[in-house]
């Protein structure tokens, strides 16, 4: 019957592909869910919302340079701020490109110079929005700068990074350049409440600080693991938390440093060899906690000025042998005795 009526078989095709969509919404990714549509609803970057805000207001913006850490906020302030200065136009006029894939000079020479060439569609003017551009060649960012030049009038670029200095200074010189900061504590909390909120999570209070803890300022991160932490509970605790982010608990990395500071070195190698085993958790995560806890207690005045600072210049040293391919283990047990010759310098 619905074979013979075209109209009825387009109105069944249209409900199933929105049904289709709404599933995947529901199920995609938390971020991109709850990922804030318009700049007042972007999270800890108040300095970099309220310049962007006169953008708007002027209906023009030069070249910008969004630097800073990853999840903080850089593609969507980009995003947020396309959508509001170009208005219902703003898919025809903006050209979005990840130059960690597209980073040859072929793609500047062609993608880029073909989209700036068209004039604007309902809008003032065309931006081209680059993420990761600090992984571009040389070769392209000197064409990009080019193409910066020849197309003032028509597009405006925005690029973004993580490390600025990686960038050629003709073209950090033509960008107004914002440096997006990590998310403070408090920006995290907020909105992590508010995602739990809306999926009708019960999320406990240590559960939420120990999703700050590991995701060290990156938003992003702090979604990704509450969305992973409630595939297996409606209630979230600092439990399952663990369990999902595959770290030591900060107690127990402290415990292991003060066992080794007071010179019990086999009841801190022990401590070591049971976390990494049991709890999982990687030789570059270790010692990144270890300087996170060392730095803490050197706040909290539990480490003398004068010995916080050899501690970094061993965890640094041994941070590279990791990461260069040393055995993990072994390079953190080595880790242990520069904190047992402290305790026996006392």
């Amino acid at each position: 019957m619905y074979l013979n009526n075209p109209i009825a078989l387009t109105q069944i095709l249209i409900i199933i592909r929105t049904n289709k969509n709404n599933g995947d919404q529901m199920n995609g990714p938390w971020v991109e869910k709850y990922r804030p549509r318009s700049l007042d609803e972007i999270v800890g970057q108040d300095h970099i919302v309220k310049r962007l805000k006169r953008y708007v207001k002027e209906g023009s913006m030069p070249n910008l340079m969004f630097s800073g850490p990853a999840g903080v906020g850089k593609t969507t302030a980009a995003l947020a701020l396309a959508k509001t200065i170009l208005g219902e136009y703003w898919r025809q006029n903006f050209l979005e490109l990840n130059a960690s894939d597209a980073r040859g000079i072929d793609t500047v020479r062609t993608n880029i110079k073909n989209f700036c060439r068209l004039k604007p569609v309902g809008a003032p003017f065309r931006i081209i929005f680059l993420d990761e551009v600090d992984n571009m060649t040389k070769d392209a960012q000197h064409a990009l700068r080019r193409e910066m030049e020849m197309y003032t009038k028509t597009a405006s670029f925005i690029l973004s990074c993580n490390y600025s200095s990686k960038i050629i200074d003709p073209i950090q010189s033509r960008c107004a350049i914002f440096r997006f900061t990590s998310i403070k504590g408090e920006g995290i909390i907020k909105r992590l409440e508010t995602v739990a909120e809306a999926e009708k999570i019960d999320l406990d209070k240590n559960a939420i600080e120990s999703i700050v803890y590991f995701a060290e300022g990156d938003l992003r991160k702090a979604i990704n693991i509450l969305q992973s932490s409630a595939s297996t509970s409606a209630q979230i605790t600092e439990e399952n938390v663990y369990e999902v982010v595959s770290k030591a608990r900060p107690k127990d990395v402290r415990i292991m440093i003060n066992k080794a500071l007071d010179g019990d070195f086999l009841g801190a190698r022990d401590l070591l060899r049971e976390i990494m085993v049991t709890q999982g958790t990687s030789g570059e995560d270790m010692i990144t906690q270890i300087y996170q806890e060392v730095s803490r207690m050197a706040f909290e005045e539990s480490i003398q000025k004068n010995d916080y600072i050899k501690l970094i210049e061993s965890i640094g040293e041994y941070d590279y042998r990791i990461r260069e391919g040393a055995n993990p283990r072994i390079q953190l047990e080595a880790l242990l005795t520069k904190f047992l010759s402290k305790a026996k310098a006392e």
